[in-house]
């Protein structure tokens, strides 16, 4: 997978990603993330137009960012399928992590999205601009 990083503003990022988000570079993702939120970066865009295949590991690093951009601790990435559980449990509470938005997903992306529940947690948008925007 193939990333790339616009800083847009000192506070918002946009991260987009390319290829397949899976369990050989999930960690990745999950690590850039929390790096730009250490460097004072509160909302977090993932632009996911080129994103062709997302697995269950992508699903942890969705999950995992939305913990860190609500100032929480991620998952630990060798939790497996407890960290894939508490991903569900959130997605059914609800809840809202406006500070990672997701922008365009294909639509196979869409249905991980939704069977997994983090289109309801996460909100998602047509184009980067409305990401931005909020």
């Amino acid at each position: 997978m193939k990333t790339s990083i616009d800083r847009v503003s000192d506070s918002v990022a946009v991260l987009k990603l390319d290829g397949e988000l899976d369990a050989s570079n999930y960690r990745d993702v999950m690590e850039t993330g929390e790096q730009l939120y250490g460097e004072g970066v509160r909302t977090l865009v993932l632009d996911m137009s080129g994103l062709e295949y997302m697995s269950s590991s992508g699903i942890v690093a969705l999950h995992s960012l939305a913990l860190v951009y609500r100032g929480e601790p991620p998952h630990d990435p060798d939790a497996g399928w407890e960290a894939l559980h508490a991903a569900q449990t959130d997605a059914e509470a609800g809840g809202d992590h406006d500070q990672l938005r997701l922008v365009a997903p294909s639509e196979a992306i869409s249905v991980v999205l939704g069977r997994t529940g983090m289109d309801r947690i996460m909100p998602v948008f047509p184009d980067r601009d409305a990401a931005i925007d909020g």
